[in-house]
């Protein structure tokens, strides 16, 4: 089919000339439909001037700024102008036990996570104030307590390998890589993280932390970069295991669980309406002290800790002293001296980041993941603004780097307790921080006499809950193949560094997307049309781009050939196309013409019709109404042949 230039220099589409549309007005290009924003057209449909489209950049940019500077965007990005002016006594009180709650389960997490990422004890602490109180401002979630998480700590061990320096320039970088990625609207990068490769990559992570802690229950040395070194160096060192430690440790993860279980149990009638105040009384101070079962179990082993301290020899490896104050507000370190170094020579700023590796790439979007996952879950439906959330938490991080803090994020575990709490707004955060904050200022030489299997265990109790085993028999009964990338990625993250894990699993899940995407599903139907011809109807289920068109074009010919019958591709759900599917078609077309067969494409849309007839293909005919295929084969002179044998 030919296309040609109406007078006025619009692009006008024949085909269209059979569209079922009933069209009252004056012939219009494309029967008055209007084509898609791929291309610069003025108001009227005309092609705009060369020398005009710096005027509609400069438009387009002046209404950009105009919108970024708005009212409404100033409420979007800055959510406390929503909901402070609002603010009540009753939100008060929510926030403040909220707030007090998570503090209490912050601090030992923040002091055991900093065991993960291969730093001092105190470091969990820096991170888990200032970032929180930045996130009143800038968080669009009432639940999310920013701070350090199981899993942001382990990729900061295996990214910055227990270099405080690097840990800290890492939370910086992340920070602005978070930021950047909000302020550019990229949160949609972790769409490409399916729920099969998250549960996979969760999962891992949960067994290498839960691994990493087993030497601190069993009070031995080992180390590893991943999970079959971590066993391998256990083994190795399994004849130096303490007594003390190991019984301290597995009696502290037993209760953990238990008080877990005391903090779900329920006395009294089932319906609250019934329960009496002293059966809420009872169920209220259960929930409490199994919600604060880190910081009880903390304070008393704490104190056998101190009290065993004192003797010649003390029979539990504690976590040591911790500076007292607040950490100084300075710069993260762009150099490091051979002194901060493992190999004996100084580092610069290029050799920091080099070191780093996909980390930097790795952490910013697992944070991200972390975080979104939290919104979904207490969002009660609501939309959840990713660009937002990456603005908050890239200033968090920011924020952290400034008082020594390691790249964190929001918790599952503490966005529970806080949500069970009664959080009202994001003013809980402040509660927290503020608890922080008395701690590192009064508490921190107390802290030095807990022993580290008790800090082994909080996290061993916390993180084995996070292995995902329950969404296997699901994936299982609805799309078997969805296991192939999790167990991929499980697998991956347990044998290779996460950053190479989480990255093959990725990579694992858009091999998957390309096959699809090259194998789309093709129906083939014999039918008759309303004048008695027998036609081939072909119809794809999705757009013609480059890894599918092969593939649509050879099954095309073949069943051409084989049924020796006009064919019809019907497009419907071809809703788009490439130059490859374009040089596809013009041969495809061209075959046909050289057998004398006809080909017919079905209700084919306008922006695809354009990039068909990009190449001007022979005999290219499009027709909209079931009715016109009769007239179609009347003018080429049809007659049915005898149909070839398979």
């Amino acid at each position: 089919m030919r296309t040609q230039l109406s007078p006025d220099g619009s692009y006008a589409n024949e085909a269209m000339t059979c569209s079922t549309l009933d069209i009252t007005m004056p012939p219009e290009p494309h029967g008055g439909l209007t084509g898609s924003n791929e291309f610069i057209l003025s108001a009227s449909g005309k092609k705009i001037p060369a020398e005009s489209r710096l005027d509609e950049v400069n438009q387009w940019c002046q209404r950009k700024a105009k919108s970024a500077f708005s009212r409404k965007m100033l409420y979007k990005r800055i959510p406390i102008l929503r909901w402070l002016p609002n603010y009540n006594s009753t939100d008060a009180v929510g926030d403040l036990v909220a707030g007090i709650t998570v503090g209490l389960t912050v601090i030992p997490q923040a002091l055991a996570y900093s065991g993960i990422a291969g730093l001092p004890a105190a470091y969990g602490l820096y991170g888990s104030f200032l970032g929180c109180i930045v996130y009143i401002f800038l968080g669009s979630c009432k639940d999310v307590p920013m701070g350090p998480t199981a899993i942001a700590a382990l990729l900061t061990g295996q990214t910055a390998k227990g270099s405080v320096g690097k840990s800290i320039l890492l939370c910086l970088l992340t920070g602005i890589i978070e930021l950047l990625m909000g302020l550019f609207g990229l949160g949609f990068l972790v769409d490409f993280v399916s729920g099969p490769v998250s549960s996979g990559f969760t999962s891992a992570v949960a067994l290498i932390i839960v691994t990493s802690q087993i030497k601190d229950v069993l009070g031995i040395s080992a180390k590893g970069a991943t999970f079959v070194d971590m066993w391998s160096s256990i083994f190795q060192d399994i004849h130096n295991i303490r007594a003390w430690d190991t019984v301290l440790g597995i009696t502290c993860i037993a209760v953990l669980l238990i008080m877990r279980i005391v903090a779900g149990l329920k006395v009294g009638p089932e319906d609250d309406d019934y329960k009496s105040k002293k059966h809420r009384i009872i169920n209220k101070f259960m929930w409490l002290v199994g919600t604060s079962r880190n910081a009880i179990l903390v304070v008393v082993c704490g104190a056998i800790g101190y009290v065993f301290q004192s003797s010649v020899s003390a029979p539990f490896k504690l976590i040591g002293d911790i500076p007292p104050g607040m950490p100084a507000f300075q710069a993260p370190p762009f150099s490091l001296d051979a002194n901060e170094t493992g190999h004996g020579r100084g580092e610069d700023f290029a050799e920091m980041v080099s070191s780093m590796g996909s980390g930097l790439i790795v952490v910013p979007l697992i944070a991200l993941m972390e975080n979104i996952a939290i919104c979904k879950a207490f969002s009660n439906g609501k939309p959840v603004d990713a660009t937002q959330e990456l603005i908050a938490i890239g200033m968090a991080n920011i924020a952290n780097s400034f008082v020594q803090g390691f790249p964190g994020t929001g918790s599952l575990s503490r966005s529970a307790v806080n949500n069970a709490s009664g959080v009202r707004t994001p003013m809980g955060n402040i509660y927290t921080g503020a608890l922080v904050i008395l701690s590192l200022l009064f508490f921190t030489p107390y802290f030095s006499y807990i022993p580290k299997a008790t800090l082994a265990a909080i996290i061993i109790a916390a993180v084995v809950f996070m292995v995902e085993v329950k969404v296997v028999k699901p994936m299982w009964r609805t799309k078997k193949s969805d296991l192939v990338p999790g167990l991929g990625t499980f697998i991956a993250c347990l044998a290779l560094p996460l950053e190479m894990g989480i990255l093959l699993g990725v990579g694992l899940n858009v091999v998957f997307i390309l096959y699809h995407a090259a194998r789309p599903k093709i129906s083939v139907e014999r039918l008759t049309s309303p004048g008695g011809t027998e036609y081939l109807i072909i119809t794809p289920d999705r757009c013609l781009i480059f890894p599918s068109v092969d593939y649509v074009r050879n099954l095309v010919t073949k069943q051409s050939i084989r049924q020796s019958l006009p064919v019809v591709i019907d497009c419907s759900h071809v809703y788009g196309a490439d130059f490859t599917a374009a040089t596809v078609i013009d041969s495809l077309t061209q075959d046909f013409a050289k057998r004398n067969q006809p080909l017919f494409f079905y209700n084919l849309k306008p922006s695809v019709c354009a990039v068909f007839e990009g190449l001007s293909p022979v005999d290219f005919v499009v027709y909209y109404r079931e009715e016109d295929l009769d007239e179609l084969m009347r003018e080429r002179a049809y007659k049915p042949k005898e149909v070839l044998s398979a």
